[in-house]
């Protein structure tokens, strides 16, 4: 929602805010931003401030791909970014600053064909039209690292410290610090704790509505990045950064509500509805080409595998953390799913767009899910393997009309330009392309950008 510039110049010089960073997130997921001086926020923020559009088709390493609209073919002309005065949140460790999350449009005011937030609202729309709310509750694991003499390395290296708290875990206070900014914040987070690896923390974010969970979820990950920064060392959440630890995933927690907020999810007697199960249906009809989306690096596949508690088939179960997608114990309002394979690498607009276009489909074909996978998924071979590369997940998306239909072609052209040019540069300069082990290139390709 917008509201009077003025007005909001006036607050935010009350609260001796002078200064705006205005941000979001490109097709990659990595933050982009510009600081906005509030003595000239009228200005500077009444039709736009503009970006060029070759944003949307910069790599990781600042090469620019021809790709999408907007591209060199069309003389890379602006995008106009629109603050959206609702996210505006003080930043703690950077007193006087605030930032605020941005839609990107054309700049006729035109909805974006490729800005992730706007592929969201375009899919939100669909389920607005059904009277349907979607509630998301984000779940992401991630590594502290520092400087070494041979790079960065993991701050701790002490196994067996999940579910732990305190100085042992957190000689530096990083974790804690951390903590408290993200309280300060605003953005939902309520609790965290050391998690099973080394160095690896997770912290808790509340459940909401699909586009505020985006949001919140973005804040998190672009205020882990600076905090961790400001401190010299590296937040990362790259899915799998060491080979002789596990990785880092980032859970999706996903329901359906209607208008006055009553679960749709369950019956009475506390079984799935037969909504849900075409939801679960939906996504594992998608599967592979959602892959391509939640798992959006080279490196993610290394975290994918039999017995790694990360998904290996196309599945789902009760309270099962060896399927693709669970279903928690909790019944009533607390009726949900849970999709498992995420990567910490995936773009929060686009993960939720993608998993919430996939339920959808599910919902209107009316589909039927296979028979809940039971025990050990990892050895039922009666439901197909998940793509175990980037490549593969890729194929799998292009052959997939119906997910390309609902996302829209320009941004999954846009994504899939992208990608390959990864995986042909990936595969150009690692000696065994299929290696399930983290090389270097993946290293100086994602860490510190993820």
């Amino acid at each position: 929602m917008q509201h009077d510039l003025a007005e909001t110049r006036r607050v935010l010089e009350t609260q001796e805010i002078d200064v705006v960073r205005l941000i979001f997130t490109d097709v990659l997921g990595i933050t982009r931003s510009k600081d906005l001086l509030v003595s000239q926020l009228e200005r500077s923020a009444a039709h736009g401030p503009a970006f060029c559009t070759g944003t949307w088709v910069t790599t990781t390493r600042g090469g620019v791909l021809d790709a999408g609209i907007g591209s060199f073919g069309d003389g890379l002309p602006d995008m106009v970014a629109k603050l959206d005065t609702d996210t505006i949140r003080h930043i703690p460790w950077l007193p006087g600053v605030a930032y605020a999350i941005a839609d990107i449009d054309n700049p006729d005011g035109s909805r974006s064909e490729i800005a992730p937030r706007a592929i969201l609202r375009t899919v939100l729309d669909e389920y607005d039209a059904l009277g349907l709310v979607p509630i998301c509750g984000p779940e992401l694991e991630f590594y502290f690292a520092q400087k070494g003499a041979d790079g960065w390395e993991r701050i701790l290296n002490k196994t067996g410290q999940v579910y732990t708290t305190g100085t042992q875990v957190d000689p530096d206070g990083h974790y804690l610090h951390l903590l408290r900014m993200l309280d300060q914040l605003n953005i939902g987070a309520f609790a965290g704790n050391h998690e099973f690896c080394p160095s690896q923390y997770e912290i808790n974010l509340w459940h909401s509505e699909a586009m505020d969970a985006a949001d919140r979820t973005f804040l998190f990950k672009s205020a882990i990045k600076d905090v961790c920064a400001s401190r010299g060392i590296l937040g990362t959440f790259l899915g799998k950064p060491w080979n002789d630890e596990g990785g880092s995933g980032f859970h999706l927690h996903f329901s359906i509500v209607d208008g006055n907020g009553k679960n749709l999810m369950g019956t009475p007697e506390g079984e799935l509805s037969e909504m849900a199960l075409q939801m679960i249906a939906g996504v594992i009809d998608h599967a592979p080409a959602i892959a391509a989306f939640s798992n959006p690096t080279v490196n993610a596949y290394k975290r994918l595998g039999p017995d790694t508690l990360a998904p290996y088939r196309s599945n789902w179960g009760y309270d099962n953390r060896s399927t693709m997608v669970r279903i928690p114990p909790e019944r009533g309002q607390g009726t949900r799913l849970e999709l498992r394979i995420g990567d910490g690498t995936a773009n929060p607009y686009i993960i939720i767009a993608v998993v919430l276009a996939a339920a959808l489909d599910g919902i209107k074909r009316g589909l039927t899910p296979p028979p809940a996978a039971e025990g050990w998924a990892y050895e039922d071979e009666a439901r197909p393997v998940l793509p175990m590369s980037l490549k593969e997940a890729l194929d799998a998306l292009d052959a997939d009309s119906g997910l390309r239909d609902h996302l829209g072609h320009w941004f999954v052209d846009t994504f899939t330009t992208l990608k390959r040019d990864e995986v042909e540069r990936y595969e150009a300069d690692v000696d065994d392309p299929d290696t399930r082990d983290t090389t270097q290139w993946e290293i100086d390709e994602y860490l510190e950008d993820y």
